[in-house]
């Protein structure tokens, strides 16, 4: 038995086999090209990866001093009554502008208009039997001597009805900026005292915060009876104490030996 091929199939065969190739061909050359095509990890992220997390600490600190109070209010009141609200208005007026035409006469001195009321009193019978008013001026000044003086010279007029103290904003934000350098420092040596108790190399500060309590006035309880003395004797004025407080308060690493 013999066996023949015809010349017409080998081409057939050549082609199929020249697929295959190709094909084989075409999946090596894309697989550089899919792995080419992979996001690449972000640059840094293995090194914080590695990199150790420093523990934290909070603290905080605060620096406070009394000061003596440098401004004073001083209220002077007039009251009067009359059959008429008319009446009364005009008596008020007249007091009080002669005596803001003084005060403001008086270098060192601001003076400005405080309350001012005009109101009907009634009898038994829910009747209006008259009309009273009250005008009030405010004095201030940083001036103590100046004031008291003033206030005998407007006595004659209207009397003394109240007093209070406080901190200038002057004196207040230079007493701050002397607090802050001592509070900086208490934090930087609690930071290292907290280094050396938990047994740290050294510290590096990861957030600040400042703050402050404000201003804490400690009233003169002797000035409330300036109201009883007489319209003509000056006031005699003494200021008393204020707190200002600054506190510092933030994190620090520690870093290790």
């Amino acid at each position: 038995m013999s066996f023949s091929f015809s010349r017409s199939a080998r081409p057939a065969f050549s082609s199929r086999l020249s697929l295959l190739g190709a094909g084989v061909l075409l999946a090596m050359s894309a697989a550089p090209v899919l792995a080419q095509d992979r996001p690449a990890p972000p640059p840094g992220r293995h090194a914080e990866m590695r990199e150790p997390r420093l523990p934290t600490l909070t603290l905080d600190a605060a620096a406070r001093s009394e000061v003596a109070q440098d401004t004073v209010q001083v209220t002077m009141a007039y009251e009067t009554e009359a059959a008429d609200a008319a009446s009364v208005s005009a008596a008020l007026n007249k007091v009080l502008k002669a005596t803001l035409d003084d005060a403001r006469g008086k270098a060192g001195v601001t003076a400005r208009n405080g309350g001012y009321q005009v109101y009907p009193t009634t009898d038994d019978k829910g009747k209006i039997s008259a009309w009273r008013g009250r005008a009030e001026v405010v004095l201030e000044s940083r001036d103590f001597e100046a004031t008291s003086a003033l206030t005998g010279t407007l006595g004659s007029r209207m009397a003394v009805t109240g007093i209070s103290f406080s901190l200038s904003d002057q004196a207040r934000q230079a007493e701050e900026a002397k607090l802050l350098v001592e509070a900086a420092n208490a934090f930087r040596e609690r930071a290292k005292n907290a280094v050396q108790a938990f047994g740290f190399a050294d510290y590096t500060v990861a957030t600040l915060g400042l703050s402050g309590s404000g201003v804490v006035s400690r009233p003169q309880p002797m000035m409330m009876r300036a109201a009883s003395m007489s319209k003509s004797s000056p006031v005699e004025i003494a200021g008393g104490q204020a707190e200002v407080t600054v506190s510092v308060t933030g994190t620090v690493k520690l870093v290790t030996k």
